[in-house]
């Protein structure tokens, strides 16, 4: 897919980012499946499910972006030690996300939304990573998979 210059009705970050833009929309559909279908997943209206919905884009890329890192250097290591610390670095930043994400909302939105506990949040961030990497790849292609 080629770029197009922005034009006067399509902001610049809008075309410079527009896999973001395609995510937060996608995150809002799943965000709000799970409202209609997961008893444990509470938001009090449309705006605060968007308002979650961007919470958690932005939350999600800086977990990406940290398990990048911290598989950089498992692949890395040399020795049993750096190996071993980084996979329980893994593991931390995994499971230390979903406990960082319940934090956030909570912190953000009070009782007005809600992901339930872990295991309900965690099935939410893996439906919405696989949803987002299926919308890119119908969009996009594969190689642009990396894109945003």
């Amino acid at each position: 897919m080629t770029e197009q210059p922005a034009t006067a009705t399509v902001p610049a970050w809008v075309v410079a980012h527009r896999a973001d833009v395609v995510d937060l929309f996608v995150y809002v559909v799943v965000l709000n499946l799970a409202v209609e279908h997961v008893p444990a997943v509470i938001s009090e209206g449309f705006t605060l499910s968007l308002l979650t919905a961007a919470l958690l884009k932005v939350t999600l890329e800086l977990v990406i972006l940290l398990k990048g890192l911290v598989l950089a250097r498992l692949r890395a290591a040399t020795t049993r030690r750096v190996q071993t610390t980084s996979a329980v670095m893994l593991w931390v930043v995994a499971a230390g996300s979903k406990l960082v994400v319940l934090w956030l909302i909570d912190i953000v939105f009070g009782g007005s939304v809600s992901l339930g506990g872990f295991i309900p949040v965690t099935l939410l961030v893996l439906v919405l990573l696989m949803s987002r990497s299926a919308v890119r790849r119908l969009l996009y292609g594969a190689p642009a998979l990396e894109e945003g």
